[in-house]
């Protein structure tokens, strides 16, 4: 049995469902409507386009336009983490872009060439996909990660010179923060995973089950994919945070200002 359509009538009757938190946000005065209605908006146009542009890169199947759709998404992601962080641009663009492009690709690739063992690595229909869901965990989890980093950072400055001035290194120094950012980046995640299954059944695994796929195929497939974006998530934001903090100090190892403004929020 294949996939039952939703045709358009029945994508607007679904879609009749958002008046019930747009009635909420709106009854409790919340501010939150008209950011509701615009992203609704937005995800519905955002999503027909790209199904319209990934069914050319389907078709087309062509390494180099795959790889240069990578590229476009690290792009995207990068600004995004520096627009949600208000972290400068000339400090974290290029430590972000590399350490969300390298992960992507070696975990990516990894997935795709030893899990699944396909015979072109590059096909479309599993390199977009499987890049995707990694790079949108890698984002969340990065925007957070350096949020707790640099706020730890701005907060404790105290502490980190008292780590230095008692003989620790830079690194041996940031450590405490790092640390603050790991726990509060993947505690959520680790919660989540934990009740996998019990709690929660996966939208990547009801997809596939929708899709055809038995339920012990796609049980195999949620679970790698579990894995793929939590060695990716904490792979990148450990990559991202190692290469900015080369840019974030100055030669006596004092914290630069690193937010485009100075007022913290």
């Amino acid at each position: 049995m294949g996939t039952i359509d939703v045709d358009y009538g029945s994508l607007g009757i679904g879609l009749l469902l958002m008046l019930i938190p747009v009635y909420f946000l709106w009854r409790f005065k919340t501010g939150l409507l008209k950011p509701v209605l615009i992203g609704t908006v937005r995800m519905t146009v955002q999503l027909f386009l790209i199904g319209a542009y990934l069914r050319f890169l389907f078709e087309w199947n062509n390494p180099f336009i795959n790889f240069l759709w990578v590229v476009i998404m690290v792009g995207v992601a990068a600004e995004t983490a520096l627009t949600r962080t208000r972290l400068k641009r000339s400090i974290l663009m290029i430590p972000i872009s590399i350490g969300f492009f390298v992960t992507v690709v070696l975990v990516g690739l990894y997935f795709l060439g030893f899990v699944l063992k396909l015979d072109n690595i590059f096909s479309a229909q599993y390199f977009i996909p499987v890049f995707g869901i990694i790079m949108g965990n890698m984002l969340g989890v990065n925007v957070i990660g350096l949020n707790t980093y640099y706020a730890g950072l701005h907060r404790e400055q105290q502490l980190y010179y008292y780590l230095l001035g008692n003989g620790a290194t830079r690194n041996e120094a940031i450590a405490p923060f790092v640390r603050q950012a790991l726990v509060k980046a993947f505690s959520p995640g680790i919660a989540n995973m934990a009740v996998t299954g019990l709690v929660a059944l996966p939208g990547t695994m009801i997809g596939q089950i929708l899709g055809g796929s038995s339920p012990h195929v796609a049980i195999k497939y949620q679970i790698m994919i579990v894995v793929i974006t939590v060695v990716a998530s904490i792979l990148s934001l450990m990559m991202t945070i190692f290469l900015a903090s080369r840019k974030s100090f100055d030669s006596y190892g004092r914290l630069l200002q690193v937010h485009k403004d100075t007022k913290r929020r």
